[in-house]
């Protein structure tokens, strides 16, 4: 007698049913938010601490295996060029798209008394520190201390010293390689657990701010959500349709786990392994996504820099401070610059909106008005940001097709 085949839910819809169990039992311990935090919160923590330790040694690994692949610095560069000019001009559409939702939005703003506010803003680097910053001054501290720039740089520099040295450089290649093979199925034996952990993370965050969500704050949140969802509609789908060549439907049935992921998690940087199964399985060449999808997860930041246009006209309507044309292109400016320096953690934001208040005057105070709902923006901002390195990676991989093309037709001509 033949066995029945075991019916199995995918990765997505136990993610999913994961995060609807979460929130509904984040509602139910809303008056035990104590419970949350102490006995379920700390199993989440566990799961995010075995996604960070997994992470760099896929982004170290995954990258400098990925440009060994190509065997080409020249289409390292081609590659790389494409994904910056991406990542720049999405994120300063993202950033328009804020301004004009917070503008929108503005009459529907809550007056909120500003005279006892308090925030103290993070110290945020000079530019040419930012820069001095990207280059590891060792090999051991960028891992240790996961500063993912510092590891792409590694990874960049040991990958094209691979391709340089040539033939002899073979035993090299193949320990790459077969390190990149084990830490990739390390990361899959982890995402086995990522419905307990999104259970886990999303639970403890609606039993402490379910209430605030309803509270004055809603129609701010609701901007921002509104925001995040037309950039993501509208910016995405044109991309991905005209430049990618794929249905923006399928884009986001393939893209769904992670988004669902970032929601719960918060980190961009954390959802990076579902990122590339998702990328890879809607066409996205290998080579392309080990290295667009680390460096969006670091600098690629569209959400982050919708919730700075919201925020910031927010608070200046609180404060009544009316923003100048000029000061609003100077957000447009800063907050596109800034997610170049900003880690793709959670809370990572608001040493942004600290930035971003500095460069147009408005009191950093302000920043207190926000900070308590902070995890309720960073839910849907990290959705948006691995969203758009997902976007990034189906149009670079699709260019880099229709390039290789183009070479091979133009060779058989000739």
């Amino acid at each position: 007698m033949e066995e029945k085949k075991k019916f199995k839910l995918s990765l997505a819809t136990q993610i999913f049913i994961a995060l609807v169990l979460g929130i509904g039992a984040g509602l139910l311990l809303q008056n035990y938010a104590d419970i949350a935090q102490g006995y379920i919160k700390p199993i989440g923590t566990i799961f995010l601490n075995l996604l960070k330790f997994i992470v760099v040694p896929i982004v170290l690994f995954s990258i400098m295996s990925g440009i060994i692949s190509m065997r080409d610095i020249k289409k390292v560069g081609s590659i790389g060029a494409k994904t910056v000019i991406y990542y720049l001009f999405t994120t300063a559409f993202a950033i328009v798209i804020g301004l004009a939702g917070g503008l929108i939005f503005k009459g529907f703003f809550p007056t909120i008394e500003t005279s006892e506010l308090n925030y103290q803003a993070a110290e945020t680097n000079p530019i040419m520190d930012t820069i001095v910053n990207i280059f590891p001054s060792n090999f051991i501290a960028p891992l240790s201390n996961a500063t993912m720039l510092q590891v792409i740089v590694m990874a960049l520099f040991i990958g094209f010293a691979v391709i340089l040295v040539g033939d002899k450089a073979a035993p090299a290649v193949k320990g790459i390689n077969s390190f990149n093979d084990i830490f990739m199925k390390v990361m899959e034996m982890i995402l086995k657990l990522s419905p307990v952990g999104v259970f886990c993370l999303i639970c403890p965050v609606i039993a402490v701010n379910g209430a605030a969500v309803l509270g004055s704050l809603a129609m701010v949140l609701l901007a921002a959500y509104i925001c995040y969802f037309v950039h993501m509609i509208v910016v995405y789908s044109i991309a991905v349709k005209t430049i990618g060549g794929i249905s923006p439907l399928t884009f986001f049935k393939n893209q769904l786990p992670a988004m669902i992921f970032a929601f719960s998690s918060s980190s961009s940087v954390g959802t990076l392994p579902i990122n590339m199964k998702g990328c890879e399985k809607m066409g996205a060449d290998k080579d392309v996504t080990s290295f667009v999808l680390p460096l969006g997860a670091t600098i690629n930041m569209d959400g982050t820099a919708i919730y700075q246009g919201v925020c910031a006209i927010f608070i200046a309507a609180c404060y009544g401070i009316e923003l100048t044309p000029a000061q609003i292109i100077t957000i447009v400016l800063t907050a596109t610059l800034a997610s170049i320096g900003t880690a793709g953690v959670p809370g990572a934001g608001m040493v942004m909106l600290a930035m971003v208040l500095s460069s147009v005057g408005l009191p950093l105070d302000g920043i207190a008005l926000v900070a308590g709902v902070d995890r309720i923006f960073d839910m849907g901002r990290t959705v948006v940001n691995i969203t758009g390195d997902a976007s990034c990676a189906v149009i670079v991989s699709n260019l880099e097709r229709k390039k290789a093309a183009r070479k091979a037709a133009k060779k058989n001509a000739s």
